[in-house]
């Protein structure tokens, strides 16, 4: 498996939460959503930017 698989898959996660968040749910709540979506797509950039994973 690829180093860069991980971060990949948080990325993605990400990406789905987010949309989860920003077109499917009312309210407060969504912001929520929206926000641990985007949060997890930030976490997987600055993973893939490690230089242990671009190894």
């Amino acid at each position: 498996m690829d180093a860069t698989t991980t971060s990949k898959i948080v990325i993605g996660a990400g990406v789905i939460v987010s949309a989860l968040g920003y077109f499917m749910l009312p309210g407060e709540f969504a912001a929520g959503v929206l926000g641990f979506g985007l949060a997890h797509i930030v976490l997987g950039l600055l993973d893939l930017a490690r230089p242990s994973v671009r190894e």
